[in-house]
């Protein structure tokens, strides 16, 4: 990874490169401003779920609306939920966009596990997300919030 800092006339510039492939991302933030992050994402791992659940689309179907509200949100358009991949990689995965972003939700039925993505640029309570899901997944959850 490369990081190249800002100057006064300069763009900040960061560089990952994978094999033959690179991604470059600039950004020009004038010297008299500082960065806020204009968003934040909520990552919420659950292990050791009921599995019955995690098979269930209905579950999935009344946790999201649960979600949305938990977190004062408003959701944009339908819910996307579909049943894909193969073998140990099949299972249920769900993306709901929200007024101010997105909610994404990808189950691990061989593992018991459910990953629950949250971004939205107006702050929410993430440890309030992270109940609803156990609440209706069950397990444990580990919880990661980054500000961009």
């Amino acid at each position: 990874m490369t990081v190249s800092k800002a100057n006064e006339t300069g763009p900040v510039v960061v560089a990952l490169r994978r094999s033959h492939e690179a991604l470059a991302v600039a950004c020009r933030v004038p010297s008299d401003r500082t960065y806020s992050p204009w968003g934040m994402l909520a990552a919420i791992d659950l292990h050791g779920c009921e599995r019955s659940r995690l098979e269930d689309p209905g579950t999935l179907r009344r946790f999201v609306p649960s979600l949305i509200n938990a977190i004062g949100m408003r959701a944009h358009g339908p819910l996307m939920l579909d049943r894909f991949g193969d073998g140990e990689l099949e299972g249920w995965s769900a993306m709901q966009f929200i007024e101010t972003s997105s909610i994404t939700v990808h189950t691990d039925e061989v593992c018991d596990r459910c990953f629950v993505d949250v971004f939205s640029c107006r702050p929410f309570d993430s440890g309030a997300a992270a109940a609803v899901a156990v609440a209706h997944f069950g397990g444990t959850f580990t919880l990661r919030v980054l500000h961009r």
